[in-house]
């Protein structure tokens, strides 16, 4: 019997054991796409707790601790935060065979060196413990600790980037790079929430966005800016692609109508979204960016949550969106005018996997090693079962070789421990395929092959 959360912990065999030891574990680490505050970093804040740290903001356990029975202000409400913090260490042990077992006694033992369980029995202990270590992990301590080379925040087009800056010119060694998030910017089902957000884009912008094209040139400007000031990545969060016929007429008129607060029907929705990402993806390919498409959540299903805490509540999930068609129209399109920059598509409903992994070689040219990524596990797929099938799927389909790894995807500055996660995932499923003897031990090819999954693939695909 192995002992848990060990130095050999989910490596199976040998061989995975030294490709994890020797060539994975120590590699740097590049995160880029979370959802990190940069404010946070720029101040390097100090957490006054350990539930601040930990617990605040994490849907997912959240979600545990309600699927548990525990109320709602012992969670997001007024209770105090030792509380909330007893109330999950009582959950922990009801999360077995949950990912969040496994993440959480991980994050407790890196960076606190926490080898306990934790429950109920033994909350006030850990908690005491971590909480004296507290003046000593700040946030840009923890992001040194974990070796991260480079993050990405995820990023409104309206933001000043100050935080950015100051980071920039702080001297801090690891570079916090913005991400371009237009998301609302064709969120048009709230027409009233859309108008606000056109105002407010022109207002950043410095120019109106009375009509369309007003609208799409402070779009640009936005592009623009955050190119000045390092990013080179766009992330965009859709339930599907987009792939309604539009022209230059159709998206006056559909912009019109919605500055009048008038609903757009589905059809001009669809052309509407089809035609705004295809000029934000255009300028994606002119400025050498990667783009990310996180495809298939189904959010705020739960209104009572969504009314009282606000989005990112905890009550979104996979969806069952059609997508092959559109994701087909919406790549052809860019690629028929040579406008398809680098593309990471990230999937979260496991039964589309081989869908995804199969169009993005559709588009695959020749031009750069892996242009286009399936991307990693994502959301309810960053866990044991999801990667191995998204990197099984992507063996079968494409080149795992090529593959630019793992990201967080997280607003905890502990979820660094994924990486980890991941990397011993990797090593386990090569390692037992050696070992199976469907891979030969060319443990120095492998050990470099994981070294570049792990970190060099991305350096050089993100080219920051």
């Amino acid at each position: 019997m192995k002992q848990f959360l060990d130095a050999d912990f989910l490596l199976q065999t040998e061989t995975a054991r030294q490709l994890f030891h020797d060539y994975a574990k120590e590699m740097p680490v590049i995160d880029y796409h979370n959802h990190l505050p940069p404010d946070e970093i720029a101040s390097n804040r100090q957490f006054e707790n350990l539930t601040a740290m930990w617990l605040k903001g994490d849907h997912y356990k959240w979600r545990a601790m309600r699927a548990n029975g525990v109320a709602e202000e012992d969670i997001t409400g007024p209770a105090d935060d030792y509380t909330k913090f007893r109330r999950w260490a009582e959950t922990v042990p009801y999360t077995m065979r949950n990912p969040l077992y496994h993440w959480t006694h991980m994050e407790l033992l890196n960076p606190f060196g926490v080898k306990q369980l934790l429950n109920g029995d033994s909350a006030g202990e850990i908690y005491q413990h971590c909480q004296e270590q507290l003046p000593k992990w700040t946030t840009q301590a923890l992001l040194q600790h974990f070796k991260v080379d480079t993050l990405c925040t995820t990023d409104d087009p309206c933001d000043t980037l100050e935080y950015h800056k100051a980071i920039s010119q702080s001297g801090f060694k690891v570079r916090v790079l913005p991400t371009f998030r237009p998301d609302k910017a064709i969120g048009v089902e709230d027409v009233a929430g859309f108008n606000a957000y056109a105002d407010k884009l022109g207002t950043a912008a410095g120019m109106n966005t009375d009509t369309y094209a007003q609208f799409i040139a402070a779009l640009r400007n936005r592009h623009d800016y955050f190119h000045a000031n390092g990013g080179r990545l766009a992330d965009h969060g859709l339930s599907t692609f987009y792939a309604g016929n539009f022209t230059a007429e159709s998206l006056n008129v559909a912009y019109a109508k919605l500055r009048k607060g008038q609903t757009l029907t589905p059809e001009e929705a669809d052309a509407f979204k089809a035609g705004t990402l295809h000029f934000i993806c255009e300028w994606h390919h002119e400025r050498g960016w990667v783009q990310q498409f996180h495809i298939g959540a189904i959010r705020n299903n739960n209104s009572r949550l969504l009314s009282r805490i606000g989005a990112d509540a905890g009550v979104d999930s996979i969806g069952d969106w059609q997508v092959a068609q559109a994701m087909s129209v919406f790549f052809d399109r860019l690629d028929k005018v040579d406008k398809l920059a680098k593309t990471v598509v990230y999937n979260l409903n496991p039964a589309y996997n081989e869908v995804f992994a199969t169009m993005i070689g559709n588009f695959q040219d020749g031009t750069v090693p892996g242009k286009m990524q399936f991307g990693s596990g994502w959301w309810f797929l960053d866990q044991k079962d999801g990667m191995e099938k998204q990197i099984n799927t992507l063996s079968n389909m494409g080149l795992l070789s090529r593959f630019v790894g793992m990201l967080t995807d997280s607003r905890s500055f502990l979820s660094y421990s994924r990486h980890e996660y991941f990397r011993r995932i990797l090593c386990n499923l090569i390692g037992n395929d050696v070992e199976n003897g469907e891979l030969p031990a060319d443990i120095k090819w492998l050990g470099k092959m994981v070294q570049d999954i792990s970190y060099n693939n991305a350096r050089s695909y993100f080219g920051f």
